[in-house]
């Protein structure tokens, strides 16, 4: 863990949200709002219960780094996600049918009583969701204006929807994700 970093894990259950804010971060978002924002989109993402996600707000220094050593691209971007269960954990949709049972990680991985699956971990740029929002290249297309904290929210429903299977590569799965970001955010 980072020096000065906060965390706080924050129950909505079945899941657990462990939310960790690397000091000097500004507050753009409540930690309840973020923890709910995580939430609705495990939900409607079918993910497994009880699990653990987590949600890792930082700056544009660190995001570089991270950027570089597991994307092999230099200088910040404004989320990552980390998943630890292939997709096919999870349930399909309409632009990527299931190709293995839901519950193939569950079934692989048993685990003692009373313990919670790791789905994965989200890391969000703070500094890139204000510089977007502020700049008017927020909402993923690069030209909303909203604010900051609106565009947080977009990014860290982004990154969980990353862990639960969703993927954006091809046109079909960009356009289903994308309304799906939507359709959480309350937008359009």
């Amino acid at each position: 863990m980072a020096v000065g970093a906060r965390t706080r894990s924050i129950y909505r259950p079945p899941w657990r949200i462990d939310l960790s804010v690397r000091a000097g971060i500004p507050v753009v978002l409540t930690q309840a709002a973020l923890a709910e924002t995580v939430r609705a989109a495990l939900e409607v993402a079918g993910a497994p219960g009880p699990a653990s996600v987590g949600l890792i707000l930082t700056d544009d220094a660190e995001m570089a780094g991270l950027n570089l050593a597991h994307m092999g691209v230099s200088g910040p971007t404004d989320v990552l996600a980390f998943p630890l269960l292939p997709p096919g954990s999870f349930p399909g949709h309409e632009d990527r049918p299931v190709s293995a049972p839901a519950d193939v990680a569950a079934a692989a991985f048993p685990r003692p009583p009373g313990t919670r699956q790791h789905l994965g971990d989200v890391v969000v740029s703070v500094e890139r969701a204000i510089d977007q929002a502020g700049g008017g290249r927020g909402g993923h297309t690069g030209d909303v204006r909203w604010s900051a904290a609106d565009e947080l929210r977009l990014l860290a429903t982004h990154g969980t929807l990353h862990l639960c299977g969703w993927d954006h590569a091809e046109p079909s799965e960009e356009a289903a994700m994308r309304a799906l970001e939507r359709r959480l955010l309350g937008i359009g």
